[in-house]
């Protein structure tokens, strides 16, 4: 069994994914955990989330004791946080141009033998690094939401990222003793390739909805009593291997391949660009985006309606489920 990590890590970016992060590390390694995010409030927001991501009575990982005791480190600047760590690790806001100035100011002060990745959900290593001095550090570490709960770890290299960054970061997750399972992309896509097959389903139950063929409550109930539970364990080409019976996957397609082609033929198209921020809908300025709005307007209220905004008990409640699902598999 591997030895827990011991360096200490860099989390800028404390949003839901930087704090699961927090509990991850805190849980699975032995380092200082150092910590960044502009927001003011960050300890009262540390000091209110943390717990229940860490969801433990130790007396060691109570966040007061894990602040006052230096394994929690709050930085004043991004400066700061990136002094005398192995890892730097980014999961801030989903914008390019952020993105790049932030690691353009870590690159001036980190150490050359530092570990640079982002938890960026769609942003690739080659768009972040094209103004970087040094472009052969950087990938792209995406976890699927919360990462302190879900297995699943994609690391994206750039063209250009060096082999040896990769192995490092395949090693520290398949050493860090979470059941953490990470899978390297061999190319870089828009969205990689989780996001990807997520957001496919989201179109087509967006679509759905918009049609008037079900309602948000009807669909997750559908989900979750269907594809959800199958793909639990079973991932698409393995489920549908087993569904041809004993001709494997080509018997399914033989069989099927009228009603898939239907289904894909009739598959909705949706844009989001007519949205501004979420959940505010910007106003129309022509017919066309006001249908685009008015939809999505439509369809965000149906879920306010029908699931309120989420809570920290809420979440807990999420992750307590997830982890008994992924504990039965």
């Amino acid at each position: 069994m591997a030895k827990p990590w011991k360096e200490p890590i860099a989390l800028i970016g404390l949003g839901s994914i930087g704090v699961s992060f927090a509990a991850l590390y805190l849980r699975h390694t032995e380092s200082v955990i150092r910590l960044y995010d502009p927001r003011p409030d960050l300890v009262r927001h540390l000091e209110t989330v943390l717990p229940k991501y860490l969801n433990t009575d130790a007396a060691d990982l109570q966040v007061r004791h894990l602040l006052d005791s230096g394994r929690l480190v709050v930085c004043r600047s991004l400066e700061d946080v990136c002094r005398n760590v192995s890892i730097i690790q980014e999961q801030g806001p989903e914008i390019l141009d952020l993105k790049c100035t932030t690691w353009q100011t870590i690159l001036r002060v980190a150490a050359p033998h530092t570990h640079l990745w982002s938890s960026t959900s769609g942003i690739t290593a080659s768009q972040q690094n094209e103004k970087l001095s040094d472009q052969t550090r950087l990938l792209v570490v995406h976890p699927f939401n919360p990462p302190h709960v879900m297995p699943l770890i994609e690391i994206i290299p750039s063209p250009v990222t060096q082999s040896g960054e990769t192995q490092f970061a395949l090693e520290f997750f398949n050493t860090l003793g979470s059941g953490h399972q990470p899978v390297v992309l061999r190319k870089e896509v828009p969205g990689f390739v989780g996001n990807r097959l997520a957001f496919v389903l989201l179109r087509e139950a967006m679509h759905l909805v918009k049609e008037g063929v079900v309602s948000v409550k009807d669909l997750d109930k559908i989900v979750e009593n269907s594809i959800g539970p199958r793909w639990a364990v079973t991932g698409p080409f393995k489920a549908y291997n087993y569904g041809g019976g004993f001709n494997g996957i080509g018997g399914f397609l033989n069989n099927l391949s009228h009603t898939i082609q239907a289904v894909w033929d009739d598959s909705g198209v949706l844009s989001l660009q007519d949205t501004a921020v979420w959940p505010s809908i910007a106003a129309a300025k022509d017919g066309k985006s006001a249908e685009k709005s008015d939809w999505a307007k439509s369809l965000v209220q149906q879920v306010d309606q029908t699931y309120g905004r989420p809570t920290p008990d809420q979440l807990r409640e999420r992750d307590d489920k997830l982890e008994r699902v992924l504990h039965a598999k």
